[in-house]
């Protein structure tokens, strides 16, 4: 970087490079086996403190069991845990107490008012009591709780039960947070406004979020690890997973008479350098194609002339990068393609 002083002077000054978060969580090599069944083999990464890290992975890929192994739930079959550099089951009750965590399904009680069932989380978690009166005001501010906590859990919608359960998992002002299908069975109104919570929260603190909603992942997300059949297949940010399919990328097609619809798609599998062609929507008279090319290859003047010469009303015509959602699916159903992880 340039800094410009009078005309007559132009100094070049050093560099500085931040320097690097420190590491909030560590996992080396950890396998689970239930019996016969391994549901975790060898899987390692690591969380620096202020990172939000997605958990995505289809069902049974072992995200639940990591959730689990990581909240000190239960212990590996073999491999290290580490929190702020210290093994996690050599000091359990001590690390745990650096850990909140929020399950798919957060047990509260309904009997109780959400005040009450924070100051016996509050107590569970032996916050002084001297602070704990400021310190759950805060969490219940914290969370939008404050105009319901004398009201009775049984009363709350699941969007205000979400956010008790993100409460109680602040509770004790943890450094870690992981939190499991945070979003699970919100309307629109409610998810937008969790996730937006969970932005905040990530500001502050090192965050592992498990959801199989994959945009979730790509408003929230730092970076994404990808799980299947209890194996790391991926990890990076989503531009990072994206030059994983370097070789790929894609363009998208509207065309105006869906009468035409098969003989645009004979056209473009004949193509050179397209790879697959899908429909992606079909309304009143209109067609939306996906195709997926290769990435050296820009296509777009050879489809339109194609399109020109047979006579089929093209609309539009771009390119764009691979989703999330088919990077995803691209990793995890190939499951013949081995794929470099960082």
């Amino acid at each position: 970087m340039s800094s410009f002083l009078p005309t007559y002077q132009v100094v070049e000054s050093p560099q500085i490079e931040a320097p690097e978060a420190k590491v909030m969580l560590r996992v080396e090599n950890i396998s689970k086996d239930f019996g016969k069944f391994r549901a975790l083999d060898r899987v390692s990464f690591e969380i620096r403190e202020g990172e939000i890290l997605g958990f995505l992975g289809p069902n049974g890929a072992g995200k639940t069991t990591a959730m689990r192994i990581l909240t000190g739930f239960f212990p590996p079959t073999e491999g290290m845990v580490w929190i702020d550099g210290e093994e996690l089951f050599s000091r359990p009750q001590k690390l745990k107490r650096k850990i909140g965590y929020l399950p798919e399904y957060v047990n509260l009680y309904g009997e109780m008012t959400v005040m009450e069932f924070l100051k016996f989380v509050a107590q569970a978690k032996r916050v002084h009591p001297k602070i704990r009166e400021r310190h759950l005001e805060e969490k219940l501010t914290s969370c939008g709780l404050w105009d319901v906590r004398h009201w009775l859990i049984d009363r709350l919608s699941k969007g205000y039960r979400q956010r008790l359960g993100l409460a109680q998992a602040l509770v004790g002002d943890p450094d870690i947070l992981i939190l499991d299908e945070p979003t699970n069975g919100l309307d629109p109104k409610q998810i937008i406004e969790i996730r937006t919570l969970i932005r905040e929260l990530g500001k502050e603190r090192t965050l592992v979020l498990s959801t199989h909603i994959l945009p979730e992942v790509s408003m929230v997300c730092d970076r994404v690890l990808i799980l299947n059949q209890g194996k790391v297949v991926a990890s990076g940010t989503p531009d990072e997973l994206e030059a994983l399919l370097k070789d790929r990328h894609r363009i998208y097609i509207m065309m105006a008479d869906r009468y035409r619809k098969e003989d645009a798609l004979g056209l473009l599998r004949e193509l050179p350098g397209v790879q697959r062609v899908d429909v992606t929507d079909e309304r009143d008279d209109h067609v939306s194609l996906a195709l997926e090319v290769s990435k050296e290859m820009d296509l777009r003047s050879s489809i339109s002339r194609l399109f020109v010469e047979h006579r089929i009303p093209l609309l539009e015509i771009r390119s764009g990068k691979l989703s999330l959602e088919e990077i995803f699916l691209k990793i995890v159903v190939n499951e013949n393609t081995e794929y470099p992880f960082s």
